[in-house]
Formats: structure tokens, C-alpha cells, sequence
């Protein structure tokens, strides 16, 4: 099914259990949204977040976040501030890895961007050691069985679509360590086939290994939905299971759109129905927190079924 199909199913059968706006202190002037989802560190809880003026596009840094009480975080003083976007974690080995889009201009125009990665165990200080291939946002990483690192890619192009009939294309490898991931990831990948109709684009937010070594991925799907006034970028949050070893994807599922967050407003009006995801965290009573950017100017936080069952690790 597209995803305007696989929409209108998440709406018939949809059980949303609440959910709330992320407020951040200190930010006076800024919005702050497309975060990486929360996580424990060293006793604390802690979310990476981009910040951004919002007449000022595509001008956007990365604070770290330390939660105060739910739902609510305030800037870690003395942290350094990142010069990326659309920030995600994972952890690999005993490191936390910051990943995240750094946009490049010319003439106040975007030129290029490049996926900026950093690791450490210091997080008001992590290390940039590596980028990624230009012109590609999306790529994402997980700690795989054996110790090896799963790395999702995400070409998209004009020559994407007339290869493929999406905007957008997933690709998968596999690296022996972390040290290996480098702008040339992209001619190892193998593209995943099946994840997008024609015309459509996305890619993946956070991916988690399964315990019976598969691996869940959170992402997006995008299309474009033309209305009197405009053509809305529409996004929704994903859900599926990506085998490895069998290269194939089962449980393709919607599990979120902006309708099922609490109202926000939106940075341009193409984004009015924009829910950029961020990832799942699995809560006591069995549920999922989905947190998603909502509109490029805030971020969200819905309860829902969790997508992968009891496979969470």
C-alpha cells in the first residue's frame, strides 16, 4: 500500500492513548523540534534537540537537554552546541554517537549537507569524526548481534526516481566497527526494495535490534498532497521490521501523524501536516512513547501500541 493508504488505515484501527507538547526552557526566540528520541546516561535523562529562529531556515544547531520532570528539559549548561540539525543517537560499544545533517551555503542558499557524526562518553563534549556522503540526510546506525554495526542510508535524487519511481531510496550495510562509517557508505549500501510508492520519499529515524536479530526501524514516509492553497509535504511516522540476513521488510505499518499530536502551529505552510519522526521509547505498562518534530516548530509525544510487540530487546 502507498502512504496515503496505509493513513487511512492507521486512522480506522488508531489507538492513540494521549499525549503532550515538549517545552524547553530557556529558549526564549527559538523553537526547538526533530530531536533525537530521550535516553538514560549515566543516571540522567537527556535528549539532543534542534534549535532554530523561526524566520531563520535551514540556520539551525543542536543544544543537549537534560529532563527536569516529564515532558520538560533545559539547555545543560557548559555543553557544546553542534552545527547540525535533525540530531539522533545510538549507542555503539560504550560510546553515545550524535548524528545529524550540517547544511552548507552559498549566497544564503543551500548548497550542499552532509551527515556531521560525533561519539564520546562525555556528552556535554562528544568527538566529530566522521561525515557522510553529500546531499544525503537519513542515514542511521544500530548495534547489530555479533558486535558488528548495521548502517541505513538514504539516497535521494532526479535519478533516484527515474530508477526506482520513489524521490527516495533505503540502502543497508554492514561494517565491522564503527570507525569504518565514512562519506562512502552509500556504494556498499544494497537498497531495500519495497518501502516507498511512486512519487513518495522518507527514510529511517531510529533503529533498534529485535532479540531475534531483526530490526525494528521507526522512520518516515512523505508525499505530496496538493490542496487549494498549497502542496502540503505530508509526513508520517513509520513502523516496520527489516531482516538482515533475508534482506526483506514485514509489518509496514503508520503509527502516527500530526493529527494524532496536540495542535501546533507550522514554520511554512507546506509543513502544516509535517510529523518529522524521532523514535519509540518503551514505557512500564507495555505502551510506546512515538516522539516526532511537528511542523518544524515543535516536538510531540503520543502513546501508542508498541509496533514491535514483545521483539524490543
Amino acid at each position: 500500500m502507498n502512504a496515503r493508504e496505509l493513513r487511512e488505515e492507521f486512522h480506522r484501527r488508531k489507538h492513540v492513548y494521549g499525549g503532550a507538547l515538549l517545552t524547553f526552557s530557556g529558549m526564549n526566540g527559538y523553537d526547538v523540534y526533530n530531536c533525537s528520541i530521550p535516553f538514560e546516561w549515566e543516571g540522567k535523562r537527556y535528549l539532543f534537540g534542534r534549535v532554530e529562529r523561526r524566520e531563520d531556515f535551514a540556520n539551525s544547531v543542536t543544544f543537549l537537554f537534560e529532563e527536569t520532570e516529564r515532558d520538560h528539559y533545559s539547555p545543560v549548561e557548559g555543553a557544546v552546541v553542534y552545527p547540525i540539525e535533525d540530531p539522533h543517537v545510538a549507542l555503539i560499544g560504550d560510546e553515545i554517537i550524535l548524528g545529524g545533517t550540517h547544511v552548507r551555503k552559498r549566497r544564503n542558499q543551500i548548497d550542499t549537507l552532509y551527515g556531521y557524526y560525533y561519539r564520546g562518553r562525555d556528552l556535554r563534549f562528544l568527538s566529530h569524526f566522521t561525515c557522510g556522503p553529500a546531499n544525503m540526510k537519513d542515514i542511521r546506525l544500530v548495534e547489530l548481534q555479533d558486535g558488528r554495526v548495521g548502517v541505513f542510508t538514504r539516497p535521494r535524487s532526479k535519478r533516484i526516481a527515474e530508477i526506482y519511481g520513489s524521490e527516495a531510496v533505503v540502502g543497508f550495510a554492514i561494517l565491522n566497527s564503527i570507525n569504518e562509517l565514512d562519506d562512502t557508505i552509500v556504494d556498499k549500501a544494497r537498497v531495500i526494495d519495497g518501502l516507498f510508492a511512486e512519487g513518495e520519499w522518507g527514510g529511517c529515524n531510529q533503529c533498534y535490534l529485535l532479540k531475534d536479530g531483526r530490526i525494528g526501524v521507526i522512520g518516515h514516509r512523505c508525499y505530496k498532497q496538493p490542496t487549494p492553497e498549497v502542496v502540503l509535504q505530508t509526513y508520517v511516522n513509520i513502523a516496520f521490521i527489516f531482516d538482515p540476513f533475508a534482506f526483506t521488510i514485514s509489518d509496514m505499518q503508520v503509527i502516527g501523524d500530526k493529527q494524532s499530536y496536540p495542535p501546533t502551529p507550522h514554520m511554512l505552510p507546506y509543513l502544516a501536516d509535517c510529523a518529522f519522526t524521532s523514535g519509540i521509547e518503551m514505557r512500564p505498562d507495555g505502551k510506546a512513547d512515538l516522539y516526532s518534530g511537528l511542523g518544524d516548530v515543535a516536538q510531540g509525544r503520543i502513546v501508542i501500541d508498541a509496533p514491535f510487540g514483545d521483539l524490543m530487546a
